[in-house]
């Protein structure tokens, strides 16, 4: 990190003595000059029976009397920079000529808050001077309890993220655990590669080692790490931000590495501690905004809420009740299966990815998570049903050889039938766990399915598949070709030739070929309705009778 012991610089002295809050009004970019002292001036000194020492800092106090002072701003301003000062710090705010001045000397110019008193001011100044690593410790308290009455003003997650990039004057970057950027504030010198950065921080695999598992992440001696950037010259600290022994997300401070000082240090362990306090509270109210829509919405499936009150209770949750939605249920399927409120997070996950407007609660006692999405009133279904295909994609890439069951009900057109969805729902869910399958099934697709489980003369049925299919099976296996594959994608496509030509990931007219195989090799007419309807049943009688 920069800065030895024995310099110190305007830059640590605005960062670690003057109070929290002060601004720099020019020559940010001379903030590096060295500081050897400090003395202070007021407006009714002659300036021009003063000097000062090399190195030594001018903090002007602010004027009392009711006469006009001797000297103005801009008198102070001349004055300093012919003095050589390092920097000058105003208890009050400066003239636009003091100002100009001050541009035009190169000369750094910073103000006070409110309220500060300049004595007090020297004092810790001069502190700094004699004690650095006791003044760095002071100075870690006052960050830690300027960070976390942020919080407790509930003046939330960006003010927080705001008042670090002050301290640091870096950028400052706020991970949730899935590496999402949540807040951020972006320096200027990082426009260009900003979008670099980004991509840096969201993969997992570039958390230094000790960070990547969130449940043992409490385990680090140093909550703050140093990181290079892929970019040259470019530095982050990182620190997770823990709440109950787990990682709940990342903090990041970056700059240009020989610019990484101490007070980025503390800024960065302080910071990561407010943020897990901000973050605890939001996900105590999200916890409890969570029970009061399952409530809601158990009370909706059992017919005890009213159209008016539904679209109420609507209006608070930000979801519009009035459109046309559709239930999904879904469930783990087997044994040793992760909890419901994983699966849970995976599907609110992926309706935040999706951006799409749904309801998302888990009914712990019947161990399931329900999904009202508000879909498509032109095309509910297939809407319905692709979304309920990404939920399925996205819990198998997470929680691979882990099975779910998902089951959709009919559109409900308004609040009164959402009930009715609801119970479609779950026995689509119910027949996808006997079926043992991931597919997510609708509800108005499985007549078909639960006549023929109804059936209990299994010979016949294995006979008419013989019959039906028979012959482009034994050519599958001689062959080893799809034609078996290739129908249950064009049935899957409801006979789209282009949409199974792209499932398959085949040309179309290789698939033109195939149908054509087909019809030869079983020597039928896939034009014909009976056909497509005996060839579609056996496939769907098959596999029923492959599962039991």
């Amino acid at each position: 990190m920069s800065n030895s012991d024995s310099t110190i610089t305007v830059e640590d002295i605005r960062k670690l003595a003057l109070p929290l809050g002060t601004r720099v009004v020019t020559g940010d970019g001379l903030l590096n000059r060295a500081a050897t002292w400090t003395t202070v001036i007021y407006p009714d000194d002659r300036l021009t029976n003063k000097a000062l020492q090399p190195g030594e800092l001018v903090l002007v106090a602010p004027h009392e009397g009711k006469t006009q002072p001797i000297s103005s701003d801009v008198d102070i301003v001349r004055w300093a920079s012919t003095q050589k000062a390092p920097a000058i710090v105003f208890t009050l705010s400066l003239s636009p000529a003091a100002i100009a001045e001050a541009k035009a000397d190169n000369m750094p110019v910073l103000v006070l808050p409110t309220g500060s008193r300049v004595r007090m001011v020297e004092k810790t100044i001069v502190s700094l001077m004699v004690d650095r690593k006791g003044q760095l410790e002071r100075r870690g308290t006052q960050i830690y309890r300027q960070l976390t009455q942020i919080s407790s003003r509930n003046e939330g997650m960006s003010e927080l993220i705001n008042a670090m990039a002050r301290l640091t004057n870096k950028a400052v970057v706020i991970q949730d655990k899935r590496l999402r950027i949540t807040e951020h504030t972006l320096q200027p010198q990082f426009v260009a590669v900003w979008d670099d950065i980004e991509q840096f921080l969201k993969k997992v695999d570039n958390l230094p080692i000790e960070m990547q598992d969130r449940h043992r992440v409490h385990e680090i001696d140093s909550p703050a790490q140093m990181q290079s950037l892929p970019i040259p010259g470019i530095a982050r600290l990182v620190a997770p931000v823990v709440t109950s022994g787990v990682g709940r997300g990342y903090l990041s401070i970056i700059g240009h590495e020989n610019e990484i000082d101490d007070i980025d240090l503390l800024v960065t362990e302080h910071g990561a501690a407010a943020c897990a306090l901000e973050m605890a509270k939001l996900k105590a109210v999200s916890e409890t905004e969570k029970r009061l829509r399952g409530t809601f919405l158990d009370r909706l499936l059992i017919g005890d809420v009213s159209q008016q009150e539904a679209v109420r209770q609507g209006e608070r949750f930000e979801h519009d009740m009035t459109r046309t939605h559709v239930a999904v249920v879904l469930s783990w399927r087997g044994e040793n299966v992760p909890s419901i409120r994983r699966l849970e997070t995976t599907i609110n996950s992926s309706v935040e990815g999706q951006r799409i407007s749904a309801l998302v609660w888990q009914r712990e006692k019947e161990r399931e998570v329900v999904v009202f999405h508000a879909t498509d009133h032109r095309d509910p279904i297939d809407t319905s049903l692709r979304l309920a295909h990404i939920f399925s994609k996205e819990i198998n890439r997470q929680y691979s050889g882990t099975k779910v069951a998902i089951g959709l009900g009919q559109p409900a057109r308004d609040v009164s039938a959402w009930r009715s969805s609801y119970r479609d729902a779950v026995q689509a869910m119910e027949l996808a766990i006997r079926l043992q399958t991931d597919t997510p099934l609708y509800i108005g697709d499985l007549g078909v399915y639960q006549l023929i489980l109804s059936l209990s003369d299994k010979d016949k049925l294995q006979d008419f598949c013989q019959t039906t299919l028979g012959k482009l099976t034994e050519y599958d296996m001689r062959q080893n070709a799809d034609l078996i594959k290739t129908l249950e994608a064009f049935f899957n496509c409801h006979g789209n030739l282009s949409q199974t030509a792209e499932a398959l990931i085949v040309h179309r007219n290789t698939l033109l070929y195939r149908m054509n195989r087909i019809n030869e090799i079983a020597e039928i007419d896939l034009n014909r309705p009976e056909t497509r309807l005996a060839l579609h049943l056996a496939l769907t009688i098959q596999r029923l009778l492959d599962l039991s």
